[in-house]
Protein backbone atom coordinates (compact mmCIF):
# COMPACT_ATOMS: atom_id res chain seq x y z
CA UNK A 1 0.00 0.00 0.00
CA UNK A 2 1.45 3.22 -0.90
CA UNK A 3 1.05 6.16 1.20
CA UNK A 4 -1.39 7.52 -1.13
CA UNK A 5 -3.23 4.75 -0.06
CA UNK A 6 -3.06 4.66 3.94
CA UNK A 7 -6.49 6.93 4.08
CA UNK A 8 -8.33 3.79 3.15
CA UNK A 9 -6.62 1.79 5.58
CA UNK A 10 -9.06 -0.10 7.60
CA UNK A 11 -6.57 -0.11 10.46
CA UNK A 12 -6.11 3.41 10.44
CA UNK A 13 -10.16 3.74 9.73
CA UNK A 14 -10.72 1.59 13.04
CA UNK A 15 -8.52 4.09 15.02
CA UNK A 16 -10.30 7.30 13.64
CA UNK A 17 -13.59 6.00 14.67
CA UNK A 18 -12.60 4.68 18.16
CA UNK A 19 -13.71 7.98 19.60
CA UNK A 20 -17.03 5.82 19.76
CA UNK A 21 -16.18 3.85 22.63
CA UNK A 22 -15.46 7.45 24.68
CA UNK A 23 -18.76 7.98 23.86
CA UNK A 24 -20.24 4.58 24.54
CA UNK A 25 -18.16 3.82 27.81
CA UNK A 26 -17.10 7.40 28.81
CA UNK A 27 -14.15 9.50 29.99
CA UNK A 28 -12.99 6.17 31.57
CA UNK A 29 -12.17 4.87 28.04
CA UNK A 30 -9.77 7.30 27.20
CA UNK A 31 -6.33 6.40 28.11
CA UNK A 32 -7.84 2.97 26.29
CA UNK A 33 -8.46 4.97 23.15
CA UNK A 34 -5.11 6.55 22.91
CA UNK A 35 -3.76 3.09 23.44
CA UNK A 36 -5.82 1.17 21.14
CA UNK A 37 -4.73 4.07 18.28
CA UNK A 38 -0.86 4.23 18.94
CA UNK A 39 -1.12 0.14 18.65
CA UNK A 40 -3.32 0.53 15.53
CA UNK A 41 -0.67 2.75 13.74
CA UNK A 42 2.12 1.13 14.85
CA UNK A 43 0.68 -2.02 13.03
CA UNK A 44 0.47 -0.18 9.83
CA UNK A 45 3.84 1.39 10.00
CA UNK A 46 5.36 -1.99 11.11
CA UNK A 47 3.48 -3.73 7.88
CA UNK A 48 4.76 -0.30 5.71
CA UNK A 49 7.87 -1.06 7.37
CA UNK A 50 7.76 -4.49 5.93
CA UNK A 51 7.94 -6.24 9.38
CA UNK A 52 4.72 -8.26 9.75
CA UNK A 53 6.23 -9.96 12.49
CA UNK A 54 5.85 -6.62 13.95
CA UNK A 55 2.60 -5.57 12.38
CA UNK A 56 1.14 -8.51 13.87
CA UNK A 57 2.05 -8.41 17.42
CA UNK A 58 0.67 -4.51 17.55
CA UNK A 59 -2.33 -5.48 16.38
CA UNK A 60 -2.60 -8.51 18.67
CA UNK A 61 -1.98 -6.57 21.33
CA UNK A 62 -4.52 -3.34 20.14
CA UNK A 63 -7.49 -6.30 19.92
CA UNK A 64 -6.54 -7.84 23.25
CA UNK A 65 -6.90 -4.43 25.01
CA UNK A 66 -10.49 -4.01 23.01
CA UNK A 67 -11.23 -7.36 24.15
CA UNK A 68 -10.10 -5.87 27.52
CA UNK A 69 -12.56 -3.16 27.71
CA UNK A 70 -15.31 -5.20 26.06
CA UNK A 71 -14.75 -7.71 29.09
CA UNK A 72 -15.14 -4.82 31.52
CA UNK A 73 -18.64 -4.00 30.25
CA UNK A 74 -19.54 -7.80 29.83
CA UNK A 75 -17.67 -10.19 30.36
CA UNK A 76 -18.92 -12.94 27.67
CA UNK A 77 -18.80 -10.36 25.00
CA UNK A 78 -15.08 -10.01 26.64
CA UNK A 79 -14.25 -14.02 26.12
CA UNK A 80 -15.85 -13.79 22.60
CA UNK A 81 -13.65 -11.11 21.86
CA UNK A 82 -10.74 -12.27 22.56
CA UNK A 83 -11.64 -15.82 20.64
CA UNK A 84 -11.68 -13.63 17.78
CA UNK A 85 -8.69 -11.91 18.13
CA UNK A 86 -6.87 -15.26 18.78
CA UNK A 87 -8.27 -16.89 15.58
CA UNK A 88 -7.88 -13.31 13.50
CA UNK A 89 -4.01 -13.37 14.52
CA UNK A 90 -3.42 -17.04 14.52
CA UNK A 91 -5.14 -16.97 11.16
CA UNK A 92 -2.68 -13.56 10.02
CA UNK A 93 0.34 -15.75 10.72
CA UNK A 94 -0.24 -18.10 8.76
CA UNK A 95 -0.84 -16.10 6.41
CA UNK A 96 -4.46 -17.31 5.76
CA UNK A 97 -6.54 -14.08 5.07
CA UNK A 98 -9.50 -15.82 3.89
CA UNK A 99 -9.84 -17.28 7.79
CA UNK A 100 -9.41 -13.94 9.12
CA UNK A 101 -11.99 -12.15 6.60
CA UNK A 102 -14.43 -14.91 7.99
CA UNK A 103 -16.36 -13.37 10.93
CA UNK A 104 -16.65 -16.45 13.94
CA UNK A 105 -18.69 -18.96 13.82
Amino acid sequence: MTSDDLSLDPFLKLADNLGELEVTIGERARPAVVELRQRLRAAVASRERGDLPGSLEQLRGAMDRLAAIAGELDPEEGALMRMVAQRFTEALKLGDKDTARKPST
